[in-house]
């Protein structure tokens, strides 16, 4: 079992370290905070790491010492889904740059306080931008918003990790209120209706124009008049046709053992039964960017378990093996 709030980082000689990333909205944080950040890593002989979130890890910890910390630190475990909204970065807009055509600092911390750590079917990762520079990355999140002189332009399905994908540009134009109240419809319409995968993976597989369509259809309360895209189904025995941006590199399909070499994005598509037994095993995050080209051996590596063991509790649950 993990340690509370904590992430396995490595295994090195049999002994395992872990890293603990409390939540800092926006990469705000006030000097008092920031003291016993430098007090408890000095410690506890970890090393302070600056995120690409927009936090501050601390690294190279061992797991006795983990709710020491936390409680040293003076707060909560920072808790939440495997699969939940992972971070919303913000850049400093109108506050703090000269450049600044929108407050994306405001934006930007109302979605953190609605959305981070709220579960979904995939991580999820947003970025804030203030102009078209987009210094937040905003093209490179699954929602991203990027201010201009007329408003807030909403961007939707970009990803970085192994699958390297753009963002398409949704709408444009908006204020800061419909700009909130279209997220909103972005993350329902995507809790309802994917699967284990990211907002671009999901994009590619029911199209884009079905997207836009959908959620603008919602937006202006109308009805969307694109019917739903045609999608492979699989059967037993039936090989599964891959789509565009689809989850798998892997080739296995319904009625095959699970093997030391099948992908775990592979597995959990053509087997869901299989996540409880991943999650009993401490592999929570089942849709990052690694688990799309990652074989099974490779992540018990990773994690440090004993591969058959594992092996064998996931062939346990599949149809065919029973």
């Amino acid at each position: 079992m993990l340690p509370k709030g904590a992430n396995l980082q490595k295994i090195r000689d049999g002994k395992r370290t872990y890293a603990i990333t409390p939540h800092l909205p926006g990469g705000f944080i006030k000097p008092e905070v920031m003291q016993k950040y430098v007090d408890v890593t000095k410690k506890y002989g970890g090393t302070m790491k600056l995120t690409s979130a927009q936090r501050i890890m601390i690294t190279g910890l061992k797991a006795e010492d983990i709710e020491d910390i936390w409680q040293e630190l003076g707060m909560q475990p920072a808790l939440g889904y495997a699969n939940c909204v992972r971070s919303v970065k913000i850049c400093p807009g109108i506050a703090f740059c000269k450049r600044g055509k929108q407050d994306s600092i405001k934006l930007g911390l109302e979605l953190d306080k609605r959305y981070i750590k709220k579960e979904m079917p995939s991580r999820i990762k947003l970025g804030v931008s203030g102009c078209p520079n987009s210094c937040s990355e905003a093209v490179i999140k699954d929602i991203g918003v990027i201010g201009t002189d007329d408003g807030w332009d909403v961007y939707v399905g970009g990803s970085a990790g192994s699958h390297p994908r753009l963002a398409d540009k949704l709408i444009e134009g908006l204020n800061y209120d419909d700009t909130l109240r279209l997220v909103d419809i972005i993350m329902l319409y995507y809790q309802k209706h994917a699967d284990i995968e990211r907002i671009g993976q999901f994009i590619e597989r029911i199209g884009f124009e079905k997207f836009k369509a959908d959620v603008l259809a919602e937006f202006y309360g109308q009805v969307s008049a694109v019917t739903e895209p045609k999608v492979p189904q699989s059967e037993a025995g039936e090989k599964i046709v891959p789509v565009p941006g689809g989850l798998t590199e892997g080739t296995l399909v319904f009625g095959d053992p699970i093997t030391a070499d099948s992908v775990i994005s592979d597995i959990i598509r053509v087997y869901p039964q299989t996540i409880p037994v991943f999650r009993s095993f401490g592999m929570g995050c089942l849709g990052c960017p690694s688990s799309t080209g990652e074989a099974v051996s490779k992540a018990a590596e990773i994690h440090g378990l004993d591969l058959p063991e594992l092996l064998a509790a996931l062939n346990k649950v599949v149809p065919a093996n029973n």
